[in-house]
């Protein structure tokens, strides 16, 4: 009868510190499969194997596509690819970001949910804003074992605080120092004979739109109810997913956001369409007053009046707005303050 075997682990901000720690602290003779997904730039280059192999006795590696699962093995995402667990294979897919992120958290929580069901466990490490919880959630209806690391002992306590707030019945919450050894408690430990949960429609469709699968793509069902707000990403319509407390949306062609998520990616929309609104009103009024010294050349006096009349109006409007821009992250950075000391009230 098997162990807990397949272990899947989410990391974000911090997380290079927080995965080597664990890799050192884990035996070469563990009797399970490990999968990370560490945040990283899409298009940069990730060392965490290298980082991870120096670290522990365990072989870490980039996962390849449709490579076999190898047990006593760690499996990294590499860059801009979704890691996917499927029964006895790997897969990777170049699908829709999740919460801004491809590798995500919640794609492979998910995947490694459908295919193993309890015998999964999944640790949600160091991280801001809340990639993991969708995931997490999806596991725990499918039985399987959850892990977070306690948010006073992360480096960044937005995941972990995130997934403690919004999945019910977390079974470990702990510092990052005890998670090692309940991992190896639990890859030790038989999973119990019971009736396994089925996977449910809704985590069968996310998985299947996390690979971009066009016979998803095509057909109108959706899990939840169109909303009123469109995708950063794409511009279509967004898809409300209601999950108990956990408010989730999705878009017709797979990009998926959590609250803070989609509020984090209109926060970067807003302020690339300032940075264009600024552009144009600088250029605008640049050619304005260029125009209008040509005019006066010419004793056109009353046409360079209204040119430079109108690039006045240009510089002001640019100068409003790029006073917002300057001074927009203060305010939001003042704002996440005190929404976290009214947290912590």
């Amino acid at each position: 009868m098997p162990g807990h075997d397949i272990i899947v682990v989410g990391a974000s901000a911090g997380g290079v510190e927080a995965l080597t720690y664990l890799v050192k602290k884990l035996p070469p003779d563990l009797n399970a499969t490990i999968f990370i997904v560490l945040h990283v730039p899409s298009h940069g280059t990730s060392v965490l194997p290298r980082i991870l192999n120096r670290a522990g006795d365990l072989l870490v590696s980039h996962a390849r596509n449709g490579e076999v699962i190898v047990p006593r093995r760690i499996y990294v995402a590499p860059p801009d690819c979704h890691l996917l667990v499927k029964p006895g294979f790997i897969t990777l897919v170049r699908g829709p970001r999740e919460n801004g992120h491809r590798p995500a958290i919640d794609p492979l929580f998910r995947s490694a949910a459908q295919a193993y069901g309890r015998r999964v466990v999944a640790v949600v490490l160091t991280g801001t804003l809340d990639d993991g919880t969708a995931g997490l959630k999806a596991l725990k209806k499918r039985n399987g074992v959850a892990v977070v690391q306690c948010p006073g002992d992360a480096m960044y306590p937005g995941m972990p605080r995130s997934a403690i707030e919004n999945v019910e019945k977390i079974d470990y919450i702990l510092p990052l120092a005890e998670i090692p050894d309940i991992l190896v408690n639990l890859a030790n430990t038989s999973v119990e004979a019971e009736e396994e949960n089925p996977s449910s429609h809704d985590i069968e469709i996310e998985s299947d739109l996390a690979e971009a699968r066009m016979s998803v793509l095509n057909k109108d069902e959706r899990a939840g109810r169109p909303s009123s707000f469109g995708c950063p990403e794409c511009g279509g319509t967004l898809w409300e997913l209601n999950e108990g407390a956990l408010l989730r949306f999705r878009c017709r062609v797979g990009h998926a956001y959590s609250v803070q998520s989609l509020l984090a990616q209109q926060s970067h929309s807003l302020e690339d369409a300032l940075w264009s609104a600024l552009r144009a009103l600088e250029e605008k009024s640049s050619l304005a007053r260029r125009i209008a010294g040509r005019m006066r050349e010419q004793n056109h006096d009353l046409s360079a009046k209204r040119l430079e009349e109108s690039a006045r109006s240009a510089e002001e409007s640019a100068a409003l707005i790029r006073q917002v821009l300057l001074e927009g992250n203060k305010y939001d950075v003042a704002e996440l303050q005190k929404t976290q000391d009214l947290k912590n009230e």
